[in-house]
């Protein structure tokens, strides 16, 4: 060790970190909308606030000199954590003390050269650090400027003295005076906000109109419309997936079709009238059914319907709120709504004329709409011929979005003829900018009607944009979900101004840092995650507005037609030499980010980078720029930063956990032979898993959490090789690494009984299940885990547990394998006897359950109701399997008194039965 490394003292994340107490709170603040970040603009897989507050305050203060001391900040950093301890100026003043006593009473300098939507520099400021955040993203750096910049700069609260009138019922009134805290900037949002709301009502308000009764229409709900193939019936079929309007369990509102001819028209019933289900539609799976003469479409059709510009789309119904009244009613679209609708089609026409010729930029965004060159359908809707930005708005919407983008502009002339200073000026409309972002989520073809809770859902609930058959458009003015409003704003920045700090913004990439060698206290950051989203593609919709409302206030964020994606650090094809290019650039891009990361990192600073992602592809891709870089793990943390029952979890194997992983400059050029480190590797590995099992990391969160620490060992050296001289790269390590979490995870599972006893299969769709339950997993991914358990995928395809669908697999439950599963005569290992007694207990045949344990020599074996009981505890609450292995369970002394005769001769037969375990083939473990 060099004598710079002896220096350097550690640091409290590099021995402890209350990882349960944080994640809990991470998870926590995914619910918490007012005042939150995550409110003040959409940006994908922002980290929690509680994390990144926790984490750099622990990676800050030194280590703990004693078992107490540890315990006590630990109690801290969770109480921290909190998002209600967020603004306690007593917890956050003492932590800020905390890390000056540290650093010698200066302010540290941190470094976020990732910093998207503002987590990790906002909590840098919050502790008193001097922060740079950067990105190469124009609307993350202007979403920054928005969070770290202009709140702490223009947001102190002043004392300002009111003078108040007071009559008291006499002719002699009197004044007197109140003084106010007023925070001006707040103020100034607030009341150019209203103004553009009432500027933009004035007019295009008559394109909304109320009804006879005073009742508002929230919006109106349309159905894309395409041709039926049948000649002789040619009806243009609407389309939709379901037909409630309001699903609630003391309401149900639907739409009945009507067919009348080759025509389709609808009713309005509810509740006792509903003698249809509603949730069948006329269109599944992109393939549509005519409910005049049921002649279908096919999903090609149905997308050739569109590309040939034969779809068209129709107002079904409008939604209406009564302010007097609770609750909200719906009628069919009238002749009188479409007219309505088409004036405003012909106004829209005529101003977009007179900004163009103002503003010299069509102000309906006309960019092309590009599809996302990576194999999954992030953003599928040019299929159906949506091509520019602009067709994500039908015309109403255009006009409504242009004419408060223009309400905007000219707030900023106002303030500005006022004699507000320019700066100021432009940090106020760049809220308002902002605000007609969230606007436009609402104000599209992609918002989806929510019968369940009886709104508007604004696109990107998800991080993609994917087709809607029927949509819902928005009335701005409705004063109801989806409508032009600066409130969550105002909550936001409320909060952001407690903070006196400015945090410096700077646009570039993370490959180029404008900063000097040894900078940098610490660099904390969360870069790309290889191909998990597609920032560039999606922050398009953004990009194309903003640059429309304050693209003349920023001139070099706004001089591309849209966002810069030559440069982004993602693992797209790229469309030039593919995916296997996308990753090549991948690892090539972050590597130089890492390195540069290095350069600018004091000798004695620490580095903490966050990533998460499900492939141990992705993870051998960002081990090895790791290492390459010359920086190395010293510790590591799975953190819990998403909710589980997120959209994107429930179908899927994605992560709940993020990693943590605080990583030093390496300064040594050791090398390591790779046997004789093994043994600490799977030491480290063992003793964190612990820890994590004990902190309710599970599943696939699990596996992924166990890389950090073998890395630890790992990464200390510059080169690992064999005895022959070979470099062992980190493929080789993530294979150890998911056999030895493979192994404890199943002995804590089984509870270290009877794991020798249970076949291959049986450990590998237990670990399956533990792991991803029935979600589809990459063949890769899926084949890894296999090997760790002894098992070859293709072994068990054909008419077995295992389906391959392309290049997913999935692992296949009871209920999916009934047809020919009970016509076996002799099932080779436990999951097939399992599933096929499961299906003979659902259909009440207990006698032959007997029978088939008895036969197959398990019927008195431990080792296979272990393994039964095992699967039903892993598998989630109201799965069906669970239920069925609950029932199965529940009858096992039945089915062994009814066969007691056999007792000895089924033990026998099941120590015949039982294949060698794959552990004892590894080394005599």
């Amino acid at each position: 060790m060099s004598d710079k490394q002896k220096k350097q003292f550690r640091r409290f994340i590099e021995v402890s970190f209350p990882i349960k107490e944080v994640s809990e709170e991470s998870a926590r603040e995914k619910n918490i909308r007012h005042g939150h970040i995550s409110t003040l603009h959409i940006w994908w897989s922002r980290k929690p606030l509680a994390s990144s507050r926790s984490t750099i305050y622990a990676a800050l203060i030194p280590e703990p000199k004693n078992e107490e001391e540890r315990l006590k900040e630990e109690e801290k950093i969770a109480k921290m954590a909190k998002w209600e301890n967020s603004l306690n100026e007593d917890i956050i003043q003492k932590a800020r003390e905390k890390i000056l006593a540290t650093n010698n009473n200066t302010p540290p300098k941190i470094l976020d050269p990732f910093a998207g939507g503002g987590s990790i520099p906002l909590e840098a400021l919050r502790l008193g650090c001097e922060v740079y955040a950067g990105d190469l993203n124009p609307v993350a750096v202007l979403i920054e400027k928005a969070t770290l910049e202009f709140p702490q700069k223009y947001g102190q609260f002043t004392r300002q003295i009111e003078k108040i009138s007071n009559n008291c019922g006499s002719q002699l009134g009197f004044e007197t005076e109140e003084v106010k805290e007023v925070n001006t900037l707040i103020k100034d949002v607030e009341r150019w906000g209203e103004w553009v709301l009432e500027e933009a009502k004035k007019e295009i308000g008559e394109f909304y109109p109320l009804e006879p009764d005073g009742s508002i229409p929230v919006g109106y709900y349309w159905m894309r419309t395409v041709k039926c193939p049948n000649p002789t019936c040619g009806c243009d079929i609407p389309l939709t997936a379901n037909l409630w309007l309001e699903k609630k369990d003391k309401k149900k509102v639907a739409l009945k079709i009507i067919p009348k001819g080759n025509k389709v028209e609808f009713e309005i019933v509810q509740n006792r009238e509903i003698d249809f289900d509603p949730d069948i539609g006329s269109v599944a799976r992109a393939k549509a059914v005519c409910p005049c003469c049921g002649s279908g479409l096919t999903d090609k059709e149905m997308r050739k319907a569109f590309q040939e510009g034969k779809a068209g789309q129709r107002m079904v119904a409008v939604v209406l709120h009564h302010p007097e009244r609770q609750g909200k009613t719906y009628r069919l679209a009238t002749e009188k709504d479409i007219e309505v609708f088409r004036k405003a089609e012909q106004y829209l026409e005529e101003k977009r004329a007179k900004l163009l010729d103002e503003w010299g930029i069509d102000p309906v965004p006309v960019e092309p709409l590009r599809r996302v060159p990576v194999t999954f359908g992030v953003i599928n809707v040019w299929v159906y011929r949506m091509t520019t930005w602009g067709d994500l708005f039908n015309p109403r919407q255009k006009l409504a979005l242009i004419t408060f983008a223009e309400k905007v502009r000219k707030a900023y002339e106002l303030m500005v003829a006022e004699g507000y200073d320019r700066d100021y000026a432009k940090a106020v409309v760049t809220y308002l900018a902002l605000a007609i972002d969230r606007l436009a989520t609402y104000m599209g073809v992609l918002v989806r009607w929510r019968p369940d809770n009886i709104s508007f859902e604004r696109s990107f609930d998800r991080q993609a944009l994917g087709m809607v058959w029927d949509y819902g458009e928005v009335n701005p003015f409705s004063g109801s979900r989806g409508q032009w409003e600066v409130e969550t704003i105002l909550e936001v920045l409320y909060h952001l101004t407690q903070l006196s700090y400015v945090a410096t913004i700077f646009q570039t990439s993370a490959t180029s840092l404008p900063y000097p060698d040894n900078y940098f206290d610490a660099v904390i950051t969360d870069p790309p995650y290889y191909d998990n989203v597609p920032y560039s593609y999606l922050s398009d919709f953004f990009y194309v507005w903003l640059k429309r409302t304050v693209g003349d206030l920023y001139p070099d964020l706004f001089a591309t037609p849209l966002t810069p994606k030559a440069e982004e650090i993602v693992a797209y094809s790229h469309e030039v030499g593919g995916l296997e290019g996308g990753k090549k650039f991948f690892e090539e891009m972050i590597s130089k980010a890492f390195r540069e990361i290095y350069r600018v990192l004091k000798d004695d600073g620490i580095a903490v980078i966050v990533f998460a992602h499900k492939s141990t592809t992705a993870w051998e891709t960002i081990i090895n720029a790791l290492l390459d870089s010359g920086l190395y793990l010293t510790a590591s943390w799975p953190i819990h930063t998403e909710m589980k029952a997120r959209l994107r979890a429930k179908e899927s194997a994605a992560l709940a956990s993020s990693i943590y992983m605080v990583c030093r400059k390496r300064t040594t050029n050791e090398t390591a032979f790779y046997t004789e480190i093994k043994p600490q590797i799977e030491a480290r590995i063992r003793e964190k898993l612990e820890q994590f099992w004990n902190a309710g990391i599970g599943g696939s969160d699990f596996f992924i959490a166990a890389i950090g620490p073998a890395v630890e060992i790992f990464g200390r050296y510059q080169r690992v090789e064999t005895y022959s001289g070979e470099e062992v790269k980190a493929g080789e390590l993530l294979e150890f690494v998911r056999k030895t979490v493979s192994e404890y995870a199943l002995s804590k599972i089984l509870k270290d009984s009877h794991i020798g006893s249970i076949d291959t299969a049986a450990r590998f769709y237990l670990l399956w299940r533990w792991t991803y339950n029935g979600a589809e997993v990459e063949f890769d991914e899926a084949r890894k885990l296999a090997s760790a358990c002894g098992v070859e995928l293709e072994e068990y395809w054909n008419g077995g547990f295992v389906k391959k669908e392309k290049e997913n697999i999935k692992v296949l439950g009871p209920k999916e394998r009934e047809g020919r599963l009970l016509e076996k005569k002799k099932f080779e290992n436990m999951v097939d006897l399992l599933h096929a007694c499961l299906l003979l207990w659902e259909k009440n045949k207990r006698e032959q359950i007997t029978e088939l344990l008895s036969e197959a020599g398990h019927l008195y074996n431990e080792s296979f109701w272990q393994f039964a009981q095992a699967i039903a505890e892993v598998l989630p609450s109201g799965d069906k399997e669970k239920q069925l292995l609950q029932g199965f369970l529940y009858g096992k002394e039945s089915y062994q008194k009814g066969n007691e005769g056999q007792k000895l001769n089924g033990h026998e037969k099941s120590t015949a039965f039982i294949n060698q375990s794959f552990f004892d083939n590894e080394g005599g473990k």
